[in-house]
């Protein structure tokens, strides 16, 4: 939602449409690694570069926003299950996987 709203006041950021797949936390809640993709999959490295750049703003924001007693610090990677789920596809929508599966379902 801080990403949606446009909390950050940083341009770089704010003109690149972040999804967050995931969010992992360490089991004491003091990290969070948020996975996240940009729009289309495209400049990834200026997105990571971007969040980081203001991950102490987002702590900021998300601490006000979450009742924790401390606000967890922020780690960003690359979601890659966008590009799981695409090679997944392919492979589902091959002629000799289909007649496979065809053939198990009889």
């Amino acid at each position: 939602m801080v990403l949606a709203r446009d909390d950050i006041h940083d341009p770089d950021l704010n003109r690149i449409s972040i999804t967050v797949g995931e969010v992992r936390t360490s089991p004491d809640l003091r990290v969070a690694t948020a996975f996240v993709m940009p729009l289309g999959g495209k400049n990834r490295k200026e997105a990571i570069a971007a969040l980081n750049r203001n991950k102490s703003e987002l702590r900021r924001v998300i601490g006000k926003a979450v009742a924790l007693k401390y606000s967890p610090e922020l780690r960003f990677e690359i979601d890659e299950t966008f590009d799981q789920m695409d090679s997944t596809r392919r492979l589902f929508s091959r002629e000799d996987v289909r007649r496979d599966l065809e053939k198990d379902q009889d």
